[in-house]
């Protein structure tokens, strides 16, 4: 008798048991595991695309000009886009020879002086006019009595940066031709670090004279014609190849050839003529390397330092 109390006592418990675990499996929530979904990843977080702007034109106006163009490459491209600034056009070399920028505007010595130094390599160049040129052009006062560079000796002159092709070494390659060198021929020369400055400094008779890109020239009397009343022209050079849209050597294959084609086809769609107007372009088009062999020529026969 004391076994079978013990056998119903334990089969007793037994349903004891069984039904708690029922009224448990009762309160929890069904899960069904035949229907799994993915979990959702981060966010991957977008790498800006960097364009620097050498300073051609002085910091504001140039992001005044290009930040249009920058954001049209963030919408083409669907990724932010950083505008950079240096002071200098060996700065902006700089950062091309590192790969910390993507895409670059330079003048035609930085051009010249990266491709030869570190391989920098042409991607599209600008089109003004239907033309792939432009021209370094001498200025004065509109109240000078100079009529070429011979009469600006002992004068005050502006140069625009140490490497810059229209705005040091070509009018160090004028002054070559009259057998002399600026420390010589002039009496106290000065760096402005942007051809806008140049002008400026021309107009309100800081400077005697000053050699600047034609094309800045241009864009400067559009944007304030008094300017027109304020300087005069003594000299242009002869057609050189219009300063280049760069990359580096480092610079991924794809990219290269996304941001070239999406420059290339900024002429199909009103947004992109609009800013190139604003910019004074027609358009990007490709350009070959031998454009600038005339302006290494001078480069080599002036041996102006480029650095």
């Amino acid at each position: 008798m004391v076994f079978l109390g013990a056998l119903v006592g334990v089969f007793l418990l037994g349903i004891m048991w069984a039904a708690t675990r029922s009224a448990q499996a009762e309160a929890l929530p069904y899960i069904d595991l035949s229907r799994r979904e993915p979990l959702s990843a981060a966010p991957a977080k977008v790498v800006p695309l960097r364009l620097a702007v050498a300073a051609i034109i002085s910091p504001q106006g140039t992001a005044e000009s290009y930040a249009a163009l920058a954001d049209y490459l963030s919408k083409k491209l669907n990724r932010p886009v950083e505008l950079v600034q240096r002071r200098t056009y060996a700065e902006v070399n700089e950062l091309i020879a590192e790969n910390a920028v993507d895409l670059a505007f330079v003048c035609t010595s930085a051009y010249i002086l990266g491709s030869d130094s570190f391989g920098m390599q042409l991607l599209v160049a600008p089109q003004v006019d239907g033309q792939k040129v432009y021209q370094s052009v001498l200025i004065v006062p509109a109240d000078s009595t100079a009529t070429s560079m011979a009469d600006l000796a002992g004068a005050t002159f502006a140069f625009t940066d140490p490497i810059s092709f229209s705005g040091r070494t070509y009018p160090t390659y004028l002054l070559q031709q009259l057998g002399t060198t600026p420390e010589v021929f002039f009496n106290r020369t000065f760096f402005t670090y942007s051809h806008d400055k140049a002008i400026d400094a021309v107009a309100n008779k800081l400077a005697d004279g000053a050699a600047v890109d034609s094309l800045v020239l241009r864009y400067a009397f559009e944007n304030d014609p008094t300017l027109e009343n304020k300087i005069k022209i003594i000299h242009t050079s002869p057609s050189f190849g219009i300063p280049p849209v760069v990359v580096s050597p480092n610079q991924s294959p794809y990219l290269k050839s996304v941001l070239r084609d999406t420059l290339l086809e900024m002429t199909a769609n009103a947004e992109g003529l609009r800013i190139l107007e604003k910019l004074g372009f027609d358009g990007f088009t490709i350009l070959d390397d031998s454009a600038y062999d005339s302006a290494r020529e001078v480069v080599v026969q002036t041996g102006v330092q480029l650095q």
